[in-house]
């Protein structure tokens, strides 16, 4: 089975570790196991299900994955999910983690999340006076820790926002800018998918009433709570600010190409004036004056300088050139 660590705590400190087996599961009063494992198979957890008396709609939704954050209630038993996140590149990859909490144990299985808990368990064995509250307070660490981890994905993803906000006034936005752009709202829609259901699980521990949750627990899942809350709260403004980019990128596209309009237009305008007048002078009437006017060529000439150099100046007045 890929274990990554199973040890037995007494009051706080390792007591010894813990095979996967009747004999190396068999606990004294006192005594909780916490189990890590990442994605096990299903005739490998069998060892567990046994032992721990697992339900068995939970244990066939921690072996299937790709569940949504959520806390489920069985007898005595607590099974929670909690969806872990991290970036890689421009995309937030997501892995989850399935927890079995009883009175003695908690099993927690890891699919997808290459964060490992080793960090995790090392910091908690430093404080035994905490440890020693139980598997209800290894869980508030586990939720903790992958919470954790949010603040620096909106950390880097605010960067890049307020990034790509100042080159949108700076300057026209490229094509691969706003396909960047459509990436990073994309991935801000699905972090926000899942802390709408990871904040109700972390709410609803808050009174749950469980032999293996003591009242004492409680009020830290309050603060595990209140961090998804800032978390969430803090990517709605990112998105307004992509929407407030993508608008202002947009008005700043419509003001280019309408300029490019004006110029058009304006361009348009200088070249009628000579193609008018050539035109009508270009008809040879025998009833038009100027045609046999001595000096009707020059004359034709100056006209279209002067009209065109009226609206050149018009133009250039009016930032139509």
């Amino acid at each position: 089975m890929p274990v990554v660590a199973s040890y037995v705590y007494r009051d706080g400190h390792r007591v010894r570790a813990a095979p996967l087996s009747e004999e190396g599961l068999r606990l004294e009063p006192g005594q909780f196991v916490w189990i890590g494992l990442v994605d096990p198979t299903d005739e490998e957890f069998d060892i567990l299900v046994r032992r721990f008396r697992l339900h068995p709609l939970a244990v066939e939704d921690a072996l299937a994955a790709h569940q949504m954050p959520k806390v489920e209630v069985y007898g005595r038993e607590l099974f929670v999910v909690a969806r872990t996140a991290a970036r890689i590149d421009e995309r937030i990859a997501y892995g989850e983690t399935h927890i079995f909490v009883g009175e003695d144990h908690v099993i927690s299985i890891r699919h997808g999340s290459a964060r490992a808990h080793n960090a995790l368990r090392a910091q908690l064995e430093a404080s035994p006076g905490e440890l020693k509250r139980g598997p209800d307070f290894v869980l508030h660490g586990i939720l903790d820790f992958i919470v954790d981890a949010y603040s620096p994905i909106v950390d880097e993803v605010e960067d890049s926002v307020l990034e790509m906000e100042q080159k949108t006034l700076d300057a026209f936005l490229t094509r691969a800018e706003i396909r960047r752009l459509f990436t990073v709202r994309r991935e801000l829609l699905k972090f926000r998918r899942i802390l709408g259901p990871m904040e109700e699980a972390t709410r609803r521990l808050q009174s749950l009433d469980l032999p293996c949750i003591d009242a004492d627990v409680r009020p830290y899942f309050r603060d595990v709570s209140d961090h998804v809350q800032r978390v969430g709260a803090r990517l709605g403004g990112l998105n307004d600010i992509l929407s407030s980019v993508f608008e202002v990128a947009n008005l700043l596209e419509q003001q280019r190409q309408g300029g490019i309009t004006r110029k058009l237009a304006s361009w348009a305008a200088l070249l009628a004036v000579p193609t008018a007048i050539a035109g009508i002078y270009g008809m040879n009437f025998d009833f038009m004056p100027e045609l046999h006017w001595r000096y009707g060529y020059y004359g034709a000439l100056i006209l279209m300088l002067t009209i065109c150099t009226g609206l050149f100046v018009t133009f250039k007045r009016t930032k139509w050139l």
